[in-house]
């Protein structure tokens, strides 16, 4: 399977809404989340796409909990607010915007993964394929 890493287009709003959350959250890299994930204690792992996006492909020992619904059932993944969670979309900005809203919420250990599975992707880590 070959994956799209081309960036989409967004409006200018939808951008500047994004970097706003950027500004108060903290992204964390490919490299890094790599190799943190390898660690005796690695963070649990959101993808925050849409199902479809999530069955497509995915990062291995990665939770699906859509951006729709992240805030009303982060509860249901991370009883504690203080857990480490990282979260992941196709580019990096839906994840940033839940990212905010979470720490919005409490939850004081949240990262987002900077460049999304994109940027996974292009770092030449492997994914699940639908058929892996």
């Amino acid at each position: 399977m070959t994956i799209n890493t081309a960036p989409i287009p967004h409006t200018a709003e939808f951008e500047s809404l994004c970097a706003d959350a950027k500004s108060r959250i903290q992204e964390i890299s490919a490299d890094d989340l790599a190799q943190i994930l390898e660690s005796a204690t690695p963070p649990l792992l959101i993808d925050v796409r849409e199902a479809e996006e999530f069955s497509s492909y995915h990062i291995a020992r990665a939770y699906h909990l859509s951006k729709g619904w992240v805030e009303a059932k982060i509860h249901t993944l991370v009883p504690q607010k203080d857990s480490a969670v990282v979260l992941y979309c196709g580019s990096g900005n839906r994840s940033a915007l839940a990212a905010d809203n979470l720490q919005k919420m409490g939850y004081r250990n949240v990262f987002s993964l900077a460049g999304g599975i994109k940027g996974w992707v292009k770092s030449g880590r492997e994914v699940i394929t639908l058929g892996s």
